[in-house]
């Protein structure tokens, strides 16, 4: 489901930085056009086209010849150069996995909606057209290419619908200026904030810094012959007189469960597990059969059929089973007995994860939402609602996947928005913290981070904003070789090692605080202490408050939509999205 998403953001991506002319509208088109020439209409000017050869030619050499010389001068030297780019880049995929995927639900959505704005030569909908060209580029020795997309298209001209192109051009590139003016007022807000703060950080311990105790790591796998899951869990164990101080050495230890994204593992993680064993806590790191690196593997290489939506149900309830077995393995193993807090437990997850320890916490599926929001009819920029109406297909049943052993959670760029909704998650009465990427096109922080926090009514509530994160950001590197997502450099954005230290220190002061209760560690949760460790690109932010109101106020007040000179019908189309 994931690699369906890299497709359709090589598309936004370039409409973002080309803007409004008629290079914009052709790149609207580039990831799945094929033919020897490229035909759009532009009323009134008339009937418009480009050759595949010139393209072909400007990617290998640079050259520029007369047919495209036309729409080269109505770009500037930069949109030229990200063009060539995009035309040279080659995407490792099977025949196999695009077929997989294309043929998926998912993916067919996905591609009915390139097919609107890539139309056949009798001006159809492209949608067999572009499905075939993906999966015979791929196969060809040249690998899948913007160019060999051109050139396996099944028909000797495509047409480009350029006033459906121009929509989207013209709302996406006014959500994206909200979207960046919504996190620079809120960053603005932490900073005024942190001003005001009278503590020397530079006196305090760099909770970024591993802790004093040494840990070990065991692994045990489990299996619920009910739902036939087999769990594979690692467990890292802080180990007793690590420190001077007894009282703080001996177990019990609080537990602290981790749940990875889609089509991830365990291993993803292994950074932040071994940080917060360090300062104590014992950690335990499951993966999700159903929607881990591996399952998606299978499905890539047509062993296996698609993720199933009970995926939505399965990984609350993995953790459930996790946290059972773990207090039975307590009294019957000796290397675990005595060892683990079942008085102390949080959880954290990434992406799907985050989904997953927000249901722990008491967020219940709003299947009146999902009914009436996912229809074949809808669409958004928010990528993250094509996996959250998966959650349709469930049966339409109460189910019970909050856990009342869990008593905080941590969810970084979680999906909810629309699975969850303001119903869901108002339910949550224990302390939580988001963390939102500014550069988040999967999840998008307005959408899936930013807006929900204002629906969280615990008063133990904070929200990390970091700035240029995107949703891959927060993941480690994999230790099992299991990447099986080919994601473009571009899309994994800056040296994601100065987020690892803010999770990792974040977490701790966190957990401390609201698990612990140990009131020392408050200060590392001030928007001062976030300005204090922030590192360029990648700028630190956390708030503490932010009601519907004043997110309201933002919204409405940041973009130029109001001020600027724009249709109607476009800003009310722009301003549903948030609303969606």
């Amino acid at each position: 489901m994931a690699e369906k998403f890299v497709w359709v953001f090589v598309m936004k991506k370039f409409l973002r930085y080309l803007g409004l002319g008629f290079l914009s509208t052709f790149l609207t088109a580039t990831p799945g056009l094929g033919a020897e020439r490229i035909n759009f209409y532009y009323p009134p000017f008339g009937e418009f086209s480009l050759s595949v050869d010139s393209l072909e030619t400007f990617a290998k050499v640079g050259k520029i010849d007369q047919d495209f010389s036309f729409y080269a001068s109505r770009a500037t030297p930069q949109q030229l150069a990200q063009l060539r780019e995009l035309l040279q880049q080659r995407f490792n995929v099977t025949p196999t996995l695009v077929s997989q995927v294309t043929y998926s639900p998912i993916g067919e959505e996905v591609v009915q909606q390139l097919g609107k704005l890539l139309l056949t030569e009798s001006r159809q909908n492209g949608f067999y057209a572009i499905r075939a060209s993906l999966i015979l580029a791929a196969a060809d020795r040249e690998g899948l290419t913007v160019v060999n997309l051109l050139r396996k298209f099944p028909s000797n001209t495509v047409r480009v619908n350029f006033t459906e192109g121009l929509k989207i051009v013209d709302d996406l590139s006014q959500l994206l200026k909200k979207r960046d003016e919504v996190f620079a007022s809120l960053q603005k807000e932490a900073i005024a904030q942190s001003a005001n703060s009278k503590t020397d950080l530079s006196q305090q311990p760099d909770l970024r810094s591993p802790g004093k105790f040494r840990w070990q790591k065991k692994t045990f796998e489990l299996n619920d012959f009910s739902r036939n899951r087999r769990l594979p869990v690692d467990i890292y164990l802080p180990e007793a007189g690590s420190q001077n101080t007894k009282e703080l050495s001996s177990p019990p230890f609080p537990l602290i469960v981790i749940s990875h994204g889609l089509a991830s593992d365990r291993s993803t993680f292994v950074y932040l597990a071994e940080h917060l064993a360090s300062y104590r806590f014992a950690v335990a790191v499951l993966e999700h059969p159903g929607s881990n690196a591996e399952r998606f593997q299978q499905y890539f290489a047509g062993l296996a059929g698609a993720p199933d939506p009970t995926e939505f149900i399965n990984r609350p309830l993995d953790i459930k089973y996790l946290l059972n077995e773990l207090e039975r393995l307590d009294k019957s193993d000796p290397s675990l007995q005595g060892k683990l807090n079942f008085q102390q437990i949080g959880a954290i997850g990434q992406s799907f994860g985050g989904y997953t320890v927000l249901t722990l916490a008491g967020a219940k599926i709003n299947f009146n939402q999902l009914r009436q929001n996912c229809n074949s009819n809808y669409s958004s920029f928010n990528l993250s609602l094509l996996l959250q109406c998966e959650a349709n297909k469930l049966p339409l049943r109460n189910y019970e996947l909050k856990d009342d052993r869990i008593k905080v959670i941590m969810a970084i760029n979680p999906i909810d928005s629309l699975v969850l909704g303001e119903a869901g998650v108002s339910q949550i009465k224990i302390p939580v913290m988001l963390v939102a990427g500014s550069q988040d096109i999967f999840a998008p922080p307005v959408f899936e981070q930013i807006r929900p926090f204002t629906w969280l009514s615990n008063s133990n509530k904070y929200l990390a904003l970091i700035e240029n994160a995107t949703h891959f950001s927060a993941i480690g590197e994999t230790t099992s070789g299991n990447n099986v997502l080919p994601v473009p450099a571009a899309l994994l954005g800056p040296d994601r090692a100065p987020v690892y230290s803010y999770l990792n220190a974040l977490s701790v002061a966190f957990l401390s605080t609201h698990l612990l209760n140990r009131p020392e560690y408050r200060s590392y949760l001030q928007p001062s202490y976030a300005k204090f460790i922030s590192k360029e690109p990648l700028n630190l932010s956390i708030l503490q408050s932010l009601s519907a109101d004043q997110f309201n106020q933002i919204w409405n007040g940041s973009a130029p939509l109001e001020k600027s000179k724009v249709d109607p019908e476009r800003s009310r189309r722009v301003k549903s999205q948030i609303k969606d």
